[in-house]
């Protein structure tokens, strides 16, 4: 009996997607396929071309994000992926403030002549819709990281389609569970697998997926010939994190809102940032078209980078360590990082909310914030 997910909710999908057919004694988990070559005449020719396991993995993403997927061996490759597929001398239009590789990657393109890069506040509707005549590809992360601002996702992605310009969305931060840029008529959508979708900070993977048969083919081509393939191994584990998933962020978010409103009011913190929070410069907008408000929040520090940098160092179950996604909790202090967006402020702490019990995370909080 063939199984019909289309009406099953995406925390059933997560579990059901990417599983072997059924029949007698057959395995219940899709084996890790450790082979390189391939008999001829099949579908796969080369391991660099398909693996089984990379299949099953990209089921389960598909399920999520409602478009056929292609796994990556990070979330940066698939992004090189997703902007090699662009004419050279592309106009691209994208966030002046976001993930750090991305602004460093679109930096270097900026320079070469590869792209045309035109920044925007992407929290700023009318100057991204101002800054997209003549543009090739709007490229919008949202909330962005690490200040999570908010796009206006639903009518930036509209505006872009009629005026026939590509939309591609790293829903990283936001996952499948609050919002489904693909719904909204986005092109592509890039997930970096290895935060909330593996969650257990032992994967580096990227995906897109997208509903285009053309588009597909060009991602793949460039998978193939670049050679940015994921391990199957890899795969394996991601697809068992994305198992638990649903669960796992669900928690998350529901400890990252309440630590937000009590960093709120904490007098060594000037500023939280979580959309979350109905004081949130982004919640009015944010709640028009997002289902959760994610399990990544960001607040300032009173005093210097350098209070910033104690406060990450004096905690004991919060771990001081860049990244995101996974089960345990980890803080940074963003502009340690030279590559960072100078429009981040110097005392910004990113927090990634994991599983732990939220009172241990508030005392822990509490704990690191004493010692400035």
């Amino acid at each position: 009996m063939s199984h019909d997910a289309s009406n099953e909710k995406l925390s059933t999908r997560a579990v059901t997607a990417g599983r072997p057919p059924r029949a007698g004694d057959s395995p219940l988990n899709t084996p890790i396929s450790l082979n390189s070559t391939f008999t001829a005449g099949g579908p796969i020719g080369y391991g660099r071309y398909g693996n089984d396991t990379w299949s099953a993995t990209e089921s389960a993403i598909s399920a999520l994000e409602g478009g056929r997927s292609l796994i990556f061996s990070s979330g940066m490759a698939a992004i090189t992926a997703a902007f090699s597929i662009l004419p050279w001398g592309a106009r691209i239009v994208a966030s002046h403030q976001g993930y750090s590789g991305v602004m460093t990657l679109l930096k270097q393109y900026g320079e070469s002549g590869r792209l045309k890069v035109v920044l925007v506040d992407v929290a700023n509707t009318e100057e991204v819709l101002a800054a997209l005549p003549g543009a090739d590809l709007l490229w919008l992360e949202s909330p962005t990281n690490p200040c999570l601002d908010v796009a206006e996702l639903p009518q930036l992605i509209s505006a872009a389609k009629a005026a026939k310009i590509m939309v591609m969305v790293d829903n990283t931060f936001a996952t499948a569970m609050t919002q489904r840029p693909l719904e909204m008529g986005a092109d592509v959508v890039m997930n970096s697998v290895t935060k909330f979708l593996s969650g257990h900070s032992d994967v580096l993977m990227g995906s897109l997926s997208t509903n285009s048969a053309e588009l597909f083919a060009s991602l793949e081509s460039a998978r193939k010939f670049n050679g940015s393939i994921a391990g199957p191994f890899e795969a394996w584990l991601a697809l068992r994190g994305i198992r638990t998933f649903p669960l796992r962020f669900a928690q998350s978010c529901k400890s990252a809102q309440e630590l937000a409103q009590r960093l709120s009011d904490h007098p060594k913190v000037s500023r939280v940032r979580y959309p979350g929070l109905a004081t949130d410069s982004q919640h009015e907008r944010a709640k028009k078209f997002m289902a959760t408000y994610g399990a990544v929040l960001s607040f300032e520090v009173i005093g210097s980078g350098a209070d910033a940098d104690l406060v990450c160092d004096s905690s004991s179950i919060i771990t001081h360590a860049t990244s995101l996604g996974g089960v345990e909790s980890l803080w940074e202090r963003r502009r340690r990082w030279p590559i960072e967006s100078p429009s981040v402020p110097e005392t910004l702490i990113r927090l990634s909310v994991g599983c732990e019990d939220v009172e241990d995370l508030w005392e822990d909080i509490q704990k690191a914030l004493s010692a400035i």
